[in-house]
């Protein structure tokens, strides 16, 4: 159904949907949940995307849990969802806890290995790309640069 609207329309009313979101947050206080996960290729590039609201920014795959969904399976319908991706094996890396449009935010981070590359859907995203780690584009939302430190760091730790 939502493909019948034409996708610069859809992008405008995601940057609608985005603002009035953002200042219900603001307002409520309403406890989120939502997943963020690392998705690295078969030679280690991270994939990185831009939505076509908000911030013009680079960030991780992702977003809100739906209701009675498990964080696992959050994670692997927003990758699918943005970039096309069907991912196999998911790893848990942590769980954190933030403020998000200033309301809690309960946030599930996984990691995964793509055997395929990313497509935008030109509506929500509108560009997906893998980044050598050593060469992640700016400008980085703060949130992405916060999961990839945990991230860095957990994989440190298991060596």
């Amino acid at each position: 159904m939502l493909r019948l609207i034409p996708p610069s329309l859809h992008r405008a009313l995601f940057r609608i949907a985005h603002r009035l979101r953002h200042r219900y947050r603001s307002w409520r206080k309403i406890p989120l949940a939502g997943c963020s996960v690392i998705v690295t290729d078969l030679h280690g590039a991270i994939l990185l995307i831009r939505h076509s609201y908000g911030p013009s920014v680079w960030c991780l795959p992702g977003g809100g849990m739906d209701r009675g969904e498990s964080p696992e399976q959050a994670a692997r319908r927003e990758v699918e969802e943005e970039t096309g991706i069907r991912l196999g094996k998911l790893t848990s890396f942590g769980v954190i806890e933030e403020q998000v449009s200033g309301s809690p935010h309960t946030a599930h981070l996984f990691a995964g290995i793509a055997d395929s590359r990313p497509v935008a859907d030109g509506r929500e995203v509108v560009e997906a790309r893998f980044f050598p780690p050593h060469s992640l584009p700016e400008p980085l939302s703060g949130y992405t640069r916060s999961r990839l430190a945990i991230w860095r760091e957990r994989k440190l730790e298991q060596r």
